[in-house]
């Protein structure tokens, strides 16, 4: 019986298939969204779905030169570090079944799996234009990671905990200490668009240099699970950033709180997507100076006021 609830729990629900349909409207929400935002109509709803059924159809053509089971490898990788991290955040629930001391660290980690596939991906298509995306994307990794890394440290610097469910715990208790949190949410939120390598940071598959940078050899449902991985990564960061820095609504029954739990996670792609709205495209070395001389001093500033908060705190 407690197999078959496992089974369950990562199969329907919240499982993969709930993840795969949760992605997929995001991506609608959010390309519609943006095009309302330019003053476009935008898809239809059931565009990502038929996009998605469409590269299961297409041919795989993989490059005469590429290594293949590499080639093949690597979307696999990525569409399974994101779910993995997905099991680790409770976005459908007070608290995950899936919960460590340390996850928060774990789930940081199986999110930057992606990036290296992405790397990976490029450089063994052996094409030109993949290799100089793939390079870009590597490039991206080295400027976004330290402040991303240090938004989300800062939150549990002041609960005490590297677990998920104890930051939550902790400021479910004192409602009043995550407003404090304000410029690592901030860092974050920049820091994660940065890794999903949306505008003003989408220069390692600037459409109009590089074709489509590291998946520019890809095609068939190799490319369909690349940007399924993509999709989910967007849902699975924004649930992190909803459980690490909006943690409320804990206590209703549990269908508000996945309704509840839903709303945070929109909320953050909304922002994201205006973001990528009212910014233009920046180059790399522009990207790296703005994360090294802004992002991560100010995420330093939140972690130093946190420590005094929780010194202030312990007497």
């Amino acid at each position: 019986m407690a197999f078959l609830n496992m089974l369950y729990h990562v199969l329907f629900f919240p499982g993969i298939i709930f993840l795969f349909a949760v992605s997929t409207f995001a991506e609608y929400y959010d390309r519609k969204l943006y095009a309302r935002l330019q003053n476009r109509v935008g898809p239809p709803w059931f565009q990502p779905l038929a996009d998605f059924i469409k590269l299961l159809g297409k041919e795989e053509i993989i490059p005469s030169k590429a290594d293949a089971a590499m080639f093949k490898l690597m979307p696999i990788i990525a569409l399974t570090s994101v779910i993995t991290a997905f099991f680790l955040i409770p976005p459908w629930s007070r608290f995950t079944h899936f919960s460590f001391e340390g996850d928060l660290i774990a789930i940081v980690y199986l999110l930057t799996i992606p990036t290296f596939t992405y790397f990976l991906a490029g450089w063994y298509s052996t094409s030109l234009y993949a290799m100089i995306g793939s390079a870009r994307s590597l490039f991206q990794l080295f400027a976004y990671e330290i402040p991303l890394f240090l938004g989300v440290l800062a939150p549990a610097v002041l609960a005490n905990t590297w677990s998920i469910n104890g930051i939550m715990r902790f400021y479910n208790h004192h409602p009043g200490y995550w407003p404090l949190n304000i410029i690592a949410f901030v860092v974050t939120l920049i820091a994660l668009q940065g890794k999903l390598e949306r505008v003003p940071f989408d220069i390692a598959e600037a459409e109009t240099e590089i074709v489509a940078g590291p998946f520019t050899e890809y095609s068939g449902k190799l490319l369909a699970f690349f940007r399924l991985a993509i999709d989910i990564e967007m849902v699975v960061g924004s649930a992190l950033l909803s459980a690490v820095f909006l943690p409320f609504w804990l206590n209703l029954s549990p269908l508000l709180t996945v309704i509840a739990s839903l709303i945070k996670i929109f909320f953050i792609i909304t922002l994201l997507c205006v973001l990528r709205t009212i910014v233009a495209r920046i180059k790399i070395n522009q990207m790296i100076s703005f994360c090294w001389n802004y992002l991560v001093p100010a995420a330093f500033l939140q972690i130093l006021i946190n420590l005094v908060l929780k010194e202030a705190l312990l007497k």
